[in-house]
């Protein structure tokens, strides 16, 4: 019997269908794996914002992971928004008890909307248990800040944070450019494994239908990780593949706010 490429996606609900868990499972599908998932939290949303946010208790998260490790099992595993520390503690006990391998941690904070979606709290509990034990994180300008103390406004200043968020040198850090200026976008990847940064950059596309690209980008990653690609090469692709998702879903209108990327660009009927 042949067997998939097993991906647990652990993040929270976006009833808009354009982010989160919704997002993880298109994206992991659409490059060609298994999505399963553990629900964080259920938020009340559409393209124009958040409206709510109801955590999921920390022994049903846990439950939910332990579930999917126990009986499926994971080649990779994508972290999204987790909201509270108790959900970034259980989330972290799980992962350890379950000894899990090629963990890509996208440090949700805000929602494109401007809604704070990781408390304040949490932030600490973020750096010391989960960053470390990541293989890697892939922070937007705004969350490298935050997480850092640093300013960023140039490509330098992306390198340098991105090294002082390796844990060490033990993490791999992609700090994604979307926020900076210019005609091109450039994401820096700092690999732990080499030492070493590689530059991915790509042409901008003049669009409002973003929601969910960080989303999108960190569970295709993983997706690509389950597969037995290596680190570089997994970016790679991922990249092109929001890059392609964004430029595809830019002609389309959903809702009256931030719309999604076109997911299934690809798929012919």
């Amino acid at each position: 019997m042949k067997k998939y490429s097993r991906v647990l996606a652990i993040a929270g609900s976006d009833s808009g269908g354009g982010a989160g868990i919704q997002a993880d499972i298109k994206a992991i599908s659409a490059t060609g794996s298994y999505a399963a998932s553990a629900i964080t939290a259920v938020t009340v949303q559409n393209t124009i914002g958040v409206q709510d946010v109801f955590p999921v208790p920390a022994d049903i998260i846990s439950a939910q992971i332990n579930a999917v490790l126990s009986d499926i099992g994971a080649d990779a595993i994508k972290i999204g928004m987790l909201h509270n520390r108790e959900c970034v503690r259980c989330v972290y006990s799980s992962l350890m008890e379950n000894k899990a391998e090629r963990i890509v941690l996208d440090p949700v904070m805000v929602s494109t909307s401007g809604h704070r979606l990781l408390k304040s709290d949490a932030v600490e509990e973020l750096m010391d248990k989960l960053i470390p034990v990541a293989t890697l994180i892939t922070p937007n300008i705004p969350e490298a800040q935050v997480l850092s103390g640093e300013n960023v406004e140039t490509v330098g200043d992306m390198k340098r944070v991105a090294r002082l968020l390796s844990a060490g040198g033990r993490t791999s850090v992609l700090v994604k450019g979307g926020h900076l200026t210019g005609e091109r976008s450039v994401d820096i990847l700092f690999d732990a494994l080499t030492e070493s940064f590689v530059e991915f950059e790509s042409q901008r596309t003049d669009t409002v239908n973003t929601h969910g690209t960080g989303c999108t980008l960190s569970s295709a990653i993983a997706s690509y990780l389950a597969q037995g690609r290596n680190l570089v090469d997994a970016v790679g692709l991922a990249k092109r593949y929001i890059t392609l998702a964004i430029e595809s879903g830019a002609g389309f209108s959903i809702g009256n706010g931030h719309g999604p990327v076109n997911h299934f660009f690809n798929l012919k009927v």
